[in-house]
């Protein structure tokens, strides 16, 4: 398929989303992608995609494995590879343009993907094949393929009536766009807070690398002093090692109240998620969506699951009990007189660990170092998987 190039105003710029990655394996050129790249990119990937599509649908041979599951499985590789490039970066290193061009892109992308799942011609092509499976001679590679295929499809609302598949659209449209404007609200509500600390003596007491973290939190955003977000790894090693009360209490609610109430209120988008999912697993012939969801999963079914939680907080409660006590003993042993919250609880329960067991984070921190981790990770899938 032809490649095309998105040139910028000195029609020279090359789109890097739209060539072949000249990095190592073909890893996306990241410095060279801009926000301006995204749009032409998925446009233009869209429009390979549904040719792709087209071809298979309008093949004049008999379907089989190759020429319709096969094709299907190698279909639309380019948009496969855009959208996992924007939607990793829109989750993990986001900013304003690209989360608005995530809510102008994301009904493109639900429109292709329901043209192709509610697609009369082309189920009836996968169903072919499928119908045909036990006669094939598939190895079990090519026999899982064929039957996430055809499930994928009728999961999917193909084996639905058109007047059921006019619903579906409408509601698989605005789940996502639901998706969308739950993350972008939780994101921000992240953001939104700071713990801005001037006084020396209020970090004191923390160790040197949390202690350098928060200046150099505070140095990227312009301040003095030290600053903690709602990041894990900013909050949870002040609240760890901080023995300042009101301002974990601070920390704490803030954390466990974002999205609840105020700018970025989560609540109304979570009650239509949970009734417009209800009615996606209804017309698709389920009881509830954990039904659905869980079809393709271990548990297989929602009693399953609920089975497995009881049982598990059987199992689970009275030693959680225990823990507590036993960090709630050694607080009041330390002189705390009030009510174990919260947000004292990992202050006590770190220093009970250093005390009986000369155990702490920082200990462990030189043998977790990013080095360590990567190599272990990747001796460990050499191990399971052969790769190198």
């Amino acid at each position: 398929m032809a490649t095309s190039l998105t040139l910028g105003a000195s029609g020279a710029d090359v789109n890097p989303l739209l060539v072949e990655s000249t990095a190592p394996h073909g890893a996306p050129q990241f410095t060279q992608i801009t926000n301006e790249h995204y749009k032409p990119a998925f446009e233009q990937a869209v429009r390979e995609a549904r040719a792709d599509i087209a071809a298979i649908v309008g093949n004049a041979q008999a379907p089989t494995f190759a020429n319709t599951i096969e094709a299907l499985e190698f279909s639309g590789r380019r948009l496969d590879r855009i959208s996992n490039i924007f939607f990793n970066l829109n989750e993990a290193h986001t900013n304003d343009t690209m989360q608005a061009l995530a809510l102008e892109l994301s009904p493109m992308l639900t429109e292709f993907s329901n043209d192709v799942s509610l697609d009369p011609k082309l189920f009836a092509r996968v169903k072919a094949v499928y119908d045909r499976r036990e006669s094939l001679g598939l190895n079990a590679e090519q026999r899982r393929l064929l039957e996430k295929t055809y499930k994928g499809f009728a999961r999917s609302g193909a084996a639905l009536s058109d007047g059921d598949k006019k619903i579906y659209r409408e509601l698989t449209a605005r789940l996502s766009e639901l998706s969308l404007q739950f993350n972008q609200n939780s994101l921000a509500a992240t953001n939104a807070f700071t713990l801005h600390v001037t006084d020396p003596a209020v970090v004191g007491e923390l160790p040197d690398f949390v202690r350098e973290g928060m200046a150099a939190e505070a140095k990227e955003r312009g301040l003095d002093g030290w600053v903690v977000t709602l990041q894990i790894p900013s909050m949870v090693p002040f609240m760890t090692y901080s023995s300042n009360r009101a301002l974990k209490e601070k920390l704490w609610r803030a954390y466990n109240t974002r999205c609840v109430g105020g700018e970025f209120d989560n609540s109304a988008i979570v009650e239509e998620i949970a009734d417009k999912r209800l009615q996606l697993a209804g017309l698709l012939g389920y009881e509830t969506y954990a039904d659905y969801v869980l079809e393709e999963r271990m548990a297989e079914s929602s009693p399953t699951v609920n089975a497995f939680l009881a049982e598990l907080l059987d199992r689970a409660v009275e030693a959680a009990r225990r823990d507590v006590e036993t960090v709630a003993g050694y607080a009041r042993a330390q002189g705390f007189d009030a009510e174990l919250m919260p947000w004292d609880f990992g202050y006590y329960s770190e220093k009970l660990k250093h005390e009986r067991y000369e155990l702490s984070e920082e200990l462990t921190k030189p043998y977790f170092q990013l080095e360590n981790v990567r190599r272990g990770m990747f001796e460990l899938a050499n191990r399971l998987y052969g790769i190198t």
